[in-house]
């Protein structure tokens, strides 16, 4: 444990010396030298330029004028976990603040996260903080709204309401319901339905960006009690369902290239199928929960502590895996069910992901690892989930 909470207090001391800003494995085409070029016209140039940032274990970004940024997904992951050290405080332990000191960084973030919205849309809603281009399919220009970035800002922002009692940031937050209803496309399946990825058109099949969608309209839900929003969450949850196998496994989408199972959205998955439950009482998605959690703790880690990427293969190893399944098994209530393996994984991360500067990597490989320090994929997901751990330990 003391060598967690060294590892934990390097990596806050990092975050908050960088101010919770800096740079992204997608945030290429923010180079100032890049969009100088005319390449940047070109589908095929920006792909190139963005994976050639993302895949290099070289970091170039600051020799291609590449600045540091906030990305809203990446805030509401810390003020997620500044939310959990609170309650922690709240029982107790101020190690990591008082409880007057983390009220004050969570008010700022919230303010911070509420000004990241973008502009123009039906309710609130949050993108990325940089362009990027969808293989061929299209071009995201940066702030485009997706219901991932949205769905992680909403709950933040709702764990910071609990602890504020600010009704204004409630109302702000519980609106992000009409941008789902409104602005996202709906395809049928089956029984139900599956919520696009964004307000442009060509993705319009994955999974767990379906069922953040029926996240946002479950907490929306909880605090109006509109029907309509439980309704329609419903009808994600049960096409998400209808498209889980036999073994408990989904796939990321429908599309051809979609066809992967991977770690993190398979918790992202669990996560979203049980806040469902939670937020609005109907409990008849169960097993489709205990199906999908043993297909996850038993197919995506190596030996009991390795957390691999894919479920039929090990490397990369990508530092979003032992990150989502602390949080996914806090949330389900089990924890302290999985807590060998949980400690196993997060020994095995904190050995082989954090720098000496505390910060976590990108990815592990069996060659050359990618060590360059990304704010949201890296830093931020490693701070909520071992902010989760704490509170799941020290309590």
């Amino acid at each position: 444990m003391s060598n967690f909470i060294k590892s934990f207090k390097k990596l806050k001391s990092y975050c908050e010396t960088e101010n919770f800003a800096g740079w992204d494995p997608y945030d290429g085409l923010n180079s100032k030298v890049f969009q100088a070029l005319p390449f940047k016209h070109w589908d095929l140039a920006r792909l190139a330029w963005i994976q050639g940032f993302k895949r290099s274990p070289i970091n170039f970004r600051r020799l291609f004028l590449v600045p540091k940024e906030y990305n809203a997904k990446g805030v509401a992951l810390f003020l997620l976990g500044y939310c959990r050290l609170y309650q922690l405080a709240e029982k107790g332990c101020d190690d990591y603040g008082t409880k007057e000191a983390l009220l004050q960084k969570i008010k700022e973030i919230t303010t911070l996260l509420l000004s990241l919205r973008s502009e123009g849309y039906s309710g609130s809603a949050w993108g990325y903080n940089f362009d990027w281009q969808a293989r061929r399919l299209f071009l995201f220009k940066k702030h485009t709204p997706t219901v991932v970035a949205t769905c992680f800002c909403v709950e933040a922002l709702i764990e910071s309401y609990k602890i504020t009692k600010d009704e204004s940031v409630l109302t702000e937050t519980l609106s992000a319901a009409d941008f789902v209803l409104k602005d996202l496309s709906r395809t049928p399946h089956g029984e139900g339905h599956i919520f696009s990825y964004s307000v442009k058109d060509g993705n319009n099949t994955v999974i767990n960006a379906s069922l953040l969608g029926a996240k946002i309209l479950s907490y929306a839900y909880k605090y109006s009690k509109n029907r309509e929003y439980a309704d329609l969450a419903k009808k994600a949850v049960i096409a998400a369902c209808e498209l889980q196998e036999e073994d408990g496994s989904w796939i990321y989408g429908l599309l051809p290239i979609q066809s992967w199972k991977d770690s993190f959205h398979t918790g992202f998955n669990l996560d979203a199928i049980e806040a469902y439950q939670q937020n609005t009482g109907d409990s008849r998605f169960q097993k489709y929960i205990d199906k999908g959690v043993q297909f996850y703790v038993d197919a995506f880690f190596e030996d009991k502590r390795i957390p691999k990427y894919y479920h039929n293969k090990t490397y990369p190893i990508d530092i979003h895996c032992p990150a989502q399944v602390i949080v996914t098994l806090s949330k389900l209530k089990l924890f302290q069910e999985h807590k060998e393996l949980l400690s196993n994984v997060l020994d095995w991360t904190i050995a082989h992901m954090q720098d000496k500067k505390g910060y976590f990597y990108y990815q592990y490989r069996k060659g050359m690892s990618s060590k360059i320090s990304y704010m949201r994929w890296s830093n931020a997901f490693m701070f909520n989930a071992m902010a989760h751990y704490l509170l799941e330990t020290k309590a």
